[in-house]
C-alpha cells in the first residue's frame, strides 16, 4: 500500500517551448543535483510542453525549479485523462487525504487555466472550473493573493495548423514553484556591460551551467573565455570561475567596441565588471592571457566543471602562440604595444587539447560542456571527440543554418588520468574522422555564398 501511495505522488512539469533537444539533459542533470533520479518511467513526450515525472519529494521538485530555465512552473499532479471525463474520474481516485491539507475552511485559493495551441475564452474558461464542483473545496476564493494555486492544463497538441475541437490531454494539480525563465531577461546580453562580438546568449549559458551540474563552491574555468558569459552564469549559481583567453585586448578590456555607435571600449569595460554588474564579483578569482594549447596549469585535478566555446574559425581563424622557427607565421600587436607570434590552430587540435586537458584537470566527476561545430550533410555521431577518461553524457544540436549547427557536448570524469592516456587518440586511426572539424569555415562560408547566389538569382527572375 505505501508503494502504491509513493507512486501516485507524480508532479507535472510545464516547459519552455524552444531548445527542445536541451531540455531532457537539463532536467535530468538537475534531479541528480538534487539527489533524485531520472527513470524510465518517467511519461515523457520529448517535444510536448507536459512531461508527467516521478520526484521523491516536494522539496526536490522545488531544488529542480531553483535551477531550470528550460522548464517555467511544477505541479503536484491529482489526476489526468485524455478526456474530460478520464480526467474527473482520475481526480476522484486521488487520495482525499493528499488533498485536504489544501482545502481547510480556514485556507485561500484560486484555480488557473493554461492551454497549450488554443486560445479559450472567459466563458470557457469558467465553464471547465465550474465543472470541478465535485472536488471538496471549502476554503474561500482569493484571486489576488492566494495560500494554494490550483491549474487546469490542456494539450491541443503540437500542430498549429490542425487544433483540436477537443484536448488531447488534459491536467489538474496545485502549483508548486516556477522556474528561472526570468533570468534570461534580466542577464541579457543587451544589458550587459562588456560584450563581443561571440558573447554567449543568457539562456543557453545558463543551460551550459546546468548541464555542468555546477553549484556552489564549485571552481568552474573556461578555457576560451572571451568577454566571460560563461562565467557570470556559473557564478550565479554560487561557483568561484577564472579563465584564459589568447587574446590580450578582450581579456583586458582594450581596442574597439563592439556596440554600435560606440568607437572603443571604456576604461572599466571588462570581465569583472561584468559579474560585478549582477552582483557576483566575489565569485570571480582571475581571467589570464594564455594559449590553452600550452600548459600553464600544475598537474593535478583542480576544476569542478569546464564549460567553454572554443572559437570556430567563422569571423577569424583560430590562432594560437607560434615561434620565430616556424614557417607560417604572424605578428600581432594590441593596443598596449603587447606583442606576439601566432600560427593556425586547427579545430580538431583545440578539441583534442581541450578533452585532453579536461581529462587531466577535472575532479572525478567533474564535467566538461563544450560547443562543437558541425557541417551537418557530414554529421555522424562518429566525429564526436572521445577520451578514454570521459564519458559522454548529452549530445544536443542548435541550428545555424540549412547546412551547419553546433551540438553542445557534455562529458563526465570516470577514469583518473595517466600518463599513457596523454596520446590516446592517436590510437588506431580513431583521430582521422575528426580531422573534417578543420575545414568548418571553408563549409560554411560555402554555404552562405551558395544562398547569396541563389537569393540573387531569384531577385533577377
Amino acid at each position: 500500500m505505501a508503494l502504491a501511495a509513493a507512486a501516485l505522488r507524480r508532479y507535472l512539469l510545464l516547459l519552455a517551448q524552444e531548445h527542445l533537444e536541451f531540455r531532457l539533459p537539463e532536467i535530468t542533470t538537475l534531479l541528480s543535483l538534487c539527489g533524485g533520479q531520472f527513470t524510465g518511467e518517467q511519461e515523457i513526450r520529448v517535444n510536448s510542453p507536459f512531461w508527467i515525472l516521478n520526484i521523491p519529494s516536494e522539496e526536490m521538485a522545488r531544488g529542480l525549479m531553483k535551477r531550470t530555465v528550460c522548464a517555467k512552473s511544477i505541479f503536484e499532479l491529482w489526476g489526468h485523462g485524455r478526456s474530460a471525463g478520464e480526467l474527473y474520474a482520475s481526480l476522484k481516485n486521488y487520495p482525499t487525504d493528499k488533498m485536504l491539507p489544501y482545502l481547510q475552511s480556514d485556507s485561500t485559493y484560486k484555480i488557473r487555466i493554461h492551454t497549450f495551441n488554443k486560445t479559450l475564452t472567459q466563458a470557457q474558461k469558467i465553464k471547465k472550473i465550474d465543472a470541478l464542483e465535485f472536488l471538496p473545496f471549502k476554503g474561500r476564493v482569493n484571486l489576488k493573493n492566494p495560500e494554494h494555486i490550483f491549474w487546469i492544463l490542456e494539450d491541443y497538441g503540437m500542430n498549429p495548423n490542425d487544433v483540436p475541437e477537443e484536448p488531447i490531454h488534459l491536467y489538474f494539480g496545485r502549483w508548486i514553484a516556477d522556474g528561472q525563465r526570468e533570468l534570461i531577461e534580466s542577464y541579457s546580453v543587451k544589458k550587459r556591460h562588456f560584450i563581443g562580438n561571440t558573447s554567449m546568449d543568457a539562456c543557453l549559458s545558463f543551460i551550459m551551467a546546468n548541464h555542468a551540474r555546477v553549484k556552489p563552491n564549485d571552481v568552474v574555468y573556461d578555457p576560451f573565455v572571451g568577454t566571460g558569459g560563461l562565467l557570470i552564469s556559473a557564478a550565479h549559481f554560487g561557483a568561484y570561475v577564472c579563465g584564459t583567453d589568447i587574446d590580450y585586448n578582450t581579456i583586458h578590456g582594450l581596442g574597439k567596441a563592439t556596440r554600435k555607435n560606440q568607437k572603443w571600449r571604456g576604461p572599466d569595460e571588462n570581465i569583472r565588471a561584468n559579474l560585478r554588474q549582477y552582483g557576483l564579483e566575489k565569485y570571480y578569482l582571475d581571467a589570464l592571457v594564455a594559449d590553452s594549447s600550452r600548459p600553464i596549469w600544475r598537474k593535478g585535478m583542480l576544476f569542478d566543471a569546464i564549460i567553454t566555446d572554443p572559437p570556430y574559425g567563422i569571423r577569424e581563424a583560430p590562432r594560437r602562440m607560434g615561434s620565430q622557427k616556424e614557417t607560417v607565421k604572424s605578428v600581432e600587436k594590441s593596443t598596449e604595444n603587447h606583442f606576439f607570434v601566432s600560427s593556425s590552430y586547427h579545430l580538431s587540435d583545440i578539441f583534442f587539447d581541450l578533452l585532453k586537458f579536461a581529462a587531466e584537470h577535472l575532479v572525478m566527476g567533474g564535467r566538461l560542456v563544450y560547443w562543437l561545430p558541425i557541417y551537418r550533410p557530414e554529421y555522424t555521431e562518429e566525429i564526436i571527440p572521445r577520451h578514454p577518461c570521459l564519458k559522454l553524457i548529452s549530445n544536443c544540436e542548435q541550428m545555424l543554418s540549412s547546412h551547419t549547427s553546433r551540438r553542445l557536448i557534455t562529458m563526465e570524469k570516470v577514469k583518473e588520468f595517466k600518463d599513457q592516456d596523454e596520446n590516446s587518440y592517436l590510437l588506431d586511426g580513431q583521430y582521422l574522422p575528426y580531422r573534417g572539424h578543420n575545414s568548418f569555415r571553408e563549409k560554411y562560408f560555402s554555404g552562405v555564398t551558395k544562398r547569396i547566389a541563389k537569393e540573387e538569382k531569384d531577385n533577377q527572375k
